[in-house]
């Protein structure tokens, strides 16, 4: 075996095995498999033109050369990025951790505690610190946590103000730039018209529904919103905060002031700055807007036992479920940064970020006071951790980057200097050494921090947070690492088995992608410095846009959305930037086949366009005369279709040349959905086969991984036309020339993770992307012919093939008294994940394996698979006592005294004789989601309450 192939490490099945699968399937090798599978009019005449495959060694030589291009200053430009320390705890078994990073979205909540946990810990914490009843379990970014607090805001406006009609939303001006630029690209075709001044004129006008402001300013002055929250109150308009997560532990909980949202990013509780992301936002409100919030909530309940378990709560106002009525389009959260965030306070517990805070404020004093003692004068009357200096800014530039030292410079003569948890006493010397140099004074060094406040009494915060125990028992190393290691095992991941959800292409992440994300001179750029100083960023950035461009067979990429969904909102938006330029902004229909994923229509509605649903032929494909005549009707209105290529139902339909037709004819883009991107690299591509705009999961396809419900990246490509509207961004440029506002908070996104996907493309290459869609496309195959004389697919190609993954049907076993959910619940106890349940098509299961699973894997989980459908056959309606009813099996269960089940100890926990080698066992059975709904609890409850559940 060639051990400098990374393909032959990624890739599962090997090529002892390939005639095995092969002959199972029934075809004489991969390329005729493929040739049933693809569409010949489709398939791509020539090979991707793509560098070849580096060896994983010659990869991280390159990765290594790459990173030292980039310039890591000190950086102390603020505007909602801060240098943290990341401590070495969590940096080892969470962000290094695959038993952290490659697990799934919690929608199995029995295999997920660990992780349901570490987000109540996070949710506990920002219920805390912001004084708000309720906190969701992450969002992308500050921006668009903002944005999605002006929605909500809009949302909950009563009926008055609806019937009026009442839409104006005010910012204030001190909102950062990022955040005011991201809000106005919402606003527009949300119907709500936003208005930016200063808020300490802003006349409480009756026309407005709420305001947004920034807690401390973007120049870090600290602003007492008292008296303005008060006023807004009695013009009935409902305030927004975005809030400094930070500095809440020195200045009053904005929920103190009575505000109905808080919303900021929690980036400097030990996230790397990474140019930009991935990052948590938090999101907190008040429990009445509760069916409102924006996101994933964690929540208690118990499971059938009346034992403590945690699950995602309120589920039913997600776009999964409500689709174009849904309070967002939000679908990927920021988990593994959540917990990791999360984590940090666990670690520190409140006493220990009152040091780093009172650090923090001390260092800017001191700062200040020597600044003035060189004649500089201090702009802020009361600040946290910002200066804001008067100075030119021109000549104080040049000297600052001669000593490798960035500030913000928001004018020509002034200066903003950020003080960070990493800023030393000999930071803060050398900061004044410039300064120095700039006066031709000379000053003390600085020996020892003041103990003194800029923060006025009034301001200051008096309440306590964190108070839980969780927050105060972990605070050595050992500690926290047991904590970790505990929560880790009660989750299953990557690192147990296979994942195999259909749509959510769950591949390896591999070790070799993963590692640079570690490396400082990655982490520590900040997504504002100037742009020479990341060359490294900017050679890595440019080149995926390239490859992504030539994968898709389009004319251009933008990098910058944080999320599937938030590419799917940006594609969307450009179609409709491109319909304005040429005169037809009026074109606001969009076409979404029944088949479509929830997010689509709901992410339709956000860019302000009508949905048309077009139905499904029996066959599960888009029906093309309903879809023709929809086109038509809507001709003159017409903006986009949005399809998933392959579709949802996992077949590679043959009419979708003629559906692209169709659309363009009528004066319309395309819209292609990138979710299934893994059955087509190499082998065709969104352009050739007439789309106009694609989004990519960079977590599917690309290699990114899903740490448990995030980061995501959702990139969009697009064709030659739509090429000068990509997103741009208000502080550095980027995207097209006439570029739509900003998608995301930082110019390229969640940059640092877009290094695994670089990774992933290098050390593949052209040969190695190619096998590995064509091995996804075989080991999706080959477990649909093992399955099928004992479950029936629902949907196969016109040659007989599933594309990547396909839909096992599950409803014909109801008349045994067995629902599709008890067979996922089953699943686990033979160690795997369930596959995607109930979608597209309620009681079915959607399998996708990915190219990276072995035929040995394939062959456990198919043999769980028949082993649970002889199970069925032995179930009955009339006895609910079974397997399949009681499943999943904790150990718990199996290790009581008492055991009066109608089966076997041995039947319940070891059904297949491997698992008595590796069993994976869940620590709760299974959860009742109706009693959580019904009790909500979203932060860590006292130990009482867990008694008394």
């Amino acid at each position: 075996m060639r051990t400098d192939s990374f393909a032959l490490r990624h890739i599962g099945p090997k090529a002892e095995n390939l005639q095995e699968m092969l002959d199972t399937i029934g075809v004489d090798s991969i390329d005729q498999l493929i040739y049933e599978t693809i569409p010949d009019d489709i398939r791509l005449s020539q090979a991707l033109n793509l560098p070849k495959a580096m060896s994983e060694n010659q990869y991280a030589e390159h990765i290594k050369k790459l990173s030292e291009k980039n310039k890591v200053f000190k950086t102390y430009i603020g505007l909602g990025y801060h240098q943290a320390i990341l401590p070495a705890v969590i940096q080892r078994n969470i962000l290094e951790n695959p038993g952290w990073y490659t697990a799934y979205t919690p929608y199995q909540a029995e295999i997920a505690q660990g992780r349901l946990e570490a987000l109540l810990n996070f949710q506990t914490m920002v219920s805390d610190l912001t004084g708000m009843e309720i906190a969701n379990a992450s969002l992308l970014d500050e921006s668009t946590a903002a944005a999605e607090a002006m929605a909500l805001l809009h949302a909950v406006r009563d009926r008055k103000q609806k019937k009026a009609e009442v839409n104006k939303f005010f910012v204030s001006q001190q909102v950062l730039p990022q955040t005011i630029s991201l809000m106005e690209t919402r606003a527009d075709f949300l119907g709500i018209e936003m208005v930016v001044g200063d808020h300490t004129e802003f006349d409480f006008s009756e026309e407005y529904f709420g305001a947004l402001v920034q807690y401390p300013g973007k120049y870090g002055q600290v602003f007492d919103y008292s008296e303005f929250v008060e006023n807004c109150k009695n013009a009935n308009i409902k305030t927004a905060v975005a809030a400094d997560i930070l500095s809440l532990v020195k200045l009053q909980a904005p929920g103190d002031l009575g505000v109905d949202v808080v919303v900021g990013t929690t980036q400097r509780f030990g996230i790397p700055l990474g140019y930009g992301g991935p990052h948590a936002a938090y999101f907190a409100t008040k429990e009445e807007y509760k069916r409102n919030l924006p996101g994933r909530i964690i929540g208690l309940t118990k499971d059938i036992d009346g034992n403590n378990a945690l699950r995602m709560a309120l589920q039913t106002r997600e776009q999964h479920i409500k689709r174009d009525k849904a309070t967002s389009n939000i679908c990927t959260a920021q988990v593994l940064l959540a917990v990791m965030a999360g984590m940090y306070g666990v670690y520190h517990g409140p006493q220990g970020l009152d040091f780093i805070a009172s650090t923090v404020h001390t260092s800017a004093i001191a700062l200040e006071e020597s600044l003035n003692k060189l004649g500089f004068k201090q702009l802020n009357s009361a600040y946290f951790d910002t200066l804001h200096i008067k100075a030119d800014a021109g000549k104080l530039k040049a000297i600052a980057e001669k000593h490798e030292i960035n500030f913000y410079y928001p004018d020509a003569e002034s200066v903003c200097i950020s003080i960070n948890e990493t800023t030393t006493t000999d930071d803060l010397n050398n900061i004044v050494k410039v300064f120095s140099e700039l006066s031709g004074k000379e000053n003390d060094s600085i020996e020892e921090l003041p103990t003194n406040s800029r923060i006025p009494e009034s301001l200051q915060r008096k309440t306590d947070f964190m108070t839980h125990e969780v927050f105060n028992l972990y605070h050595s190393e050992t500690d926290m690492m047991r904590y970790i290691k505990k929560l880790e095992r009660k989750d299953l991941s990557l690192n147990h088995s296979m994942i195999s959800l259909g749509s959510c292409t769950m591949k390896l992440n591999a070790a070799s992608e993963m590692l640079p994300l570690s490396n400082p001179q990655w982490g520590n750029i900040h997504p504002f410095a100037p742009v020479e100083q990341a060359e490294g960023y900017q050679t890595v950035l440019q080149e995926l846009e390239d490859q992504l461009t030539e994968i898709t067979g389009f004319s251009a990429t933008s990098l910058q959305p944080n999320s599937g969904a938030q590419g799917e909102y940006a594609g969307l938006m450009v179609i409709r930037a491109y319909h304005e330029a040429n005169g037809e902004g009026h074109r606001n229909v969009c076409l979404i086949p029944s088949s479509a994923h929830g997010t689509n229509p709901a992410s339709a509605v956000m860019a302000g366009m009508k949905v048309i649903v077009t139905k499904a032929s029996e066959n599960g494909n888009i029906d093309v005369e309903d879809l023709r005549e929809k086109a038509i009707k809507h001709k003159d209105n017409l903006a986009a279709l949005m399809v998933t290529y392959p579709s949802t139902h996992g077949v590679f339909e043959s009419s979708i040349r003629e559906v692209t037709q169709i659309i363009h004819d009528n004066g319309g883009q395309v819209y292609m959905d990138g979710a299934n991107m893994n059955a087509q690299v190499g082998l065709t591509n969104p352009g050739k086969i007439g789309a106009d705009v694609c989004h990519l999961n960079l977590h599917k396809t690309f290699a990114i991984p899903h740490g448990g419900g995030g980061p995501g990246v959702g990139p969009i490509c697009v064709a030659e036309q739509l090429k000068p509207f990509l997103p741009g961004n208000p502080v550095i440029k980027t995207g097209g020339e006439k570029a739509i506002g900003a998608i995301s908070s930082a110019p390229w996104g969640s940059s640092l993770v877009c290094l695994i996907s670089y990774g992933y493309i290098k050390m593949l290459g052209t040969g190695g992307l190619q096998k590995a869609t064509e091995h996804a496309i075989l080991n999706a195959n080959y477990i649909k012919e093992r399955l099928k004389d004992h479950y029936k697919t629902l949907y196969s190609g016109e040659r007989g093939r599933a594309a990547h993954e396909m839909i096992i049907d599950c409803r014909p076993f109801k008349e045994k008294g067995i629902e599709v959910t008890d067979i996922a619940k089953r699943l686990i106890d033979y160690g795997f994940h369930a596959p995607t349940v109930s979608f597209p098509v309620a009681g079915t299961m959607m399998i996708e394996p990915t190219e990276s699973e072995s035929k040995a894997e394939l062959d456990r989980f198919c043999d769980a698979l028949i082993s649970i459908r002889q199970e069925i056959n032995e179930a009955s309606e009339d006895e609910p006592n079974n397997v399949l009813k009681n499943a999943p099996h904790t150990i718990h269960m199996l290790t009581s005294d008492e055991w009066n089940l109608p089966y076997s100890r041995e039947k319940a926990a070891y059904p297949l004789s491997h698992l008595h080698d590796n069993k994976f066992w869940p620590s709760v059975r299974r959860v009742d989601e109706a009693f959580g709904d019904r009790n909500l609890m979203c932060t860590c409850p006292p130990t009482e309450t867990y008694a008394e559940v």
